[in-house]
């Protein structure tokens, strides 16, 4: 008996825009219900035809975002809602849990993926132990019982570039070949991203990626130092930083019996993927680690396998470090720049860069042709997800479906 499969139709993002920027009146369910419904437009699918939504979230502060979200989007009260939080591996998670729903029988139209408003991210406090006392303010929960194995990002990143000789110099050379990706994406003719960014509050492209010189690269501060006396040159800039962003991504997976009764034709499938913990002390490393499992889950060797292979790299050592590792020339991944360049939507970063795979995919147009997302999160997390193109070509612009739901 063949093993149920998880189809995708369709896929779609926002732009992604610095915190602070075009996004930052919006709620996670204003920026995650246009692309909802981009999505199902793209599709033909009406809002009845969805069973659940499962969004990653990191930020939201409680309550159930992915509920906002679909109910804004005017999916039915009966649509099943689910939010994930894994930190920044949320929006990878949450469509590998959405494809353990269309396998397990459990629903067969589910959308998945994530959002993040990280500009209107709830202002964080440890309440008092004592009456009286004041509640002391904190930008980030812990991520490891033990502090000595739950250092700053930044600083860990740091250190790791000073531990393995990764200078500022080919941080920074890393994040620029990234921001000039990102960039000519972002000029690019509105045709070319109509099918991978859905207009949120009238941004069309990414907002933060820019045109940046060596010259005005090396004159950016240095956000972090390795706490190694005797390392040089290692500093972390502010260029090889993915910085604060708000954003959303989302793909729709179905199930055969319903590709078949609602007449879509399956764009690519969810072939595999992985959730792993790594050492929490260094949580860069936790995407190889991801990938090496999904690889291996797949039955494929080598990554060189996958013909688009997008990592979100929130800093230039960890990108560097996950080429070298698994033998990746860097200029064959994220091919049009990456977290580095776009921004960081903490919950919807993985989910990202699985739009922009398959976005990838659809161009290069190759049957059989694999992609792979990746990402790591704090506390020593990654995800990691493997999706196979199914299509023949890309449509032309004419054959383009509306971006509005079908009734």
């Amino acid at each position: 008996m063949a093993h149920p499969r998880a189809l995708i139709a369709a896929w779609a993002r926002s732009a992604v825009a610095p915190h602070g920027g075009a996004f930052a009146r919006l709620a996670p369910h204003e920026i995650g219900a246009p692309v909802l419904q981009g999505l199902l437009g793209r599709a033909g699918l009406r809002a009845a035809d969805v069973d659940a939504v499962v969004l990653g979230n990191a930020l939201g502060g409680g309550g159930n975002p992915a509920r906002m979200v679909a109910l804004a989007a005017g999916l039915p009260d009966r649509c099943a809602a689910y939010t994930v939080d894994t930190q920044c591996c949320a929006g990878l998670d949450a469509i590998a849990l959405a494809a353990g729903l269309l396998v397990g029988g459990q629903a067969e139209v589910v959308v998945a993926g994530g959002v993040e408003a990280w500009s209107r991210a709830p202002i964080r406090q440890h309440r008092p132990l004592n009456v009286g006392d004041v509640p002391v303010s904190f930008e980030r929960p812990a991520f490891a019982p033990d502090p000595a194995q739950d250092p700053d990002l930044l600083q860990a990143a740091a250190d790791y570039a000073a531990a393995h000789g990764i200078s500022r110099t080919r941080q920074d050379n890393y994040a620029l070949q990234s921001h000039a990706r990102a960039h000519r994406l972002a000029q690019a003719p509105r045709e070319a991203t109509a099918q991978e960014i859905v207009p949120v509050a009238g941004l069309l492209h990414d907002a933060y990626p820019r045109a940046i010189s060596p010259a005005a690269a090396a004159r950016l501060p240095v956000q972090a130092r390795s706490r190694n006396p005797h390392a040089t040159d290692c500093d972390v800039s502010t260029l090889g930083i993915s910085t604060r962003a708000d954003g959303a991504g989302m793909v729709l997976l179905m199930s055969e019996s319903a590709a078949r009764r609602l007449g879509i034709s399956p764009r690519a499938q969810w072939l595999s993927s992985a959730s792993v913990g790594t050492d929490p002390a260094m949580p860069l490393l936790a995407a190889e680690a991801a990938t090496r499992a999904v690889l291996q889950r797949a039955g494929l060797q080598s990554i060189q396998q996958c013909a688009v292979v997008e990592l979100h790299d929130a800093f230039a050592v960890q990108g560097l470090a996950y080429c070298h590792a698994l033998g990746l020339d860097p200029a064959t991944m994220n091919r049009h720049g990456g977290g580095i360049a776009r921004g960081h939507p903490i919950g919807a970063s993985g989910a990202i860069a699985l739009v922009r795979a398959l976005a990838d995919l659809e161009e290069l147009a190759s049957p059989g042709a694999c992609g792979l997302a990746a990402v790591a999160g704090a506390g020593g997390i990654g995800a990691a997800g493997l999706v196979e193109w199914l299509a023949e070509a890309r449509p032309s612009n004419d054959q383009l479906p509306s971006a509005t739901p079908a009734p």
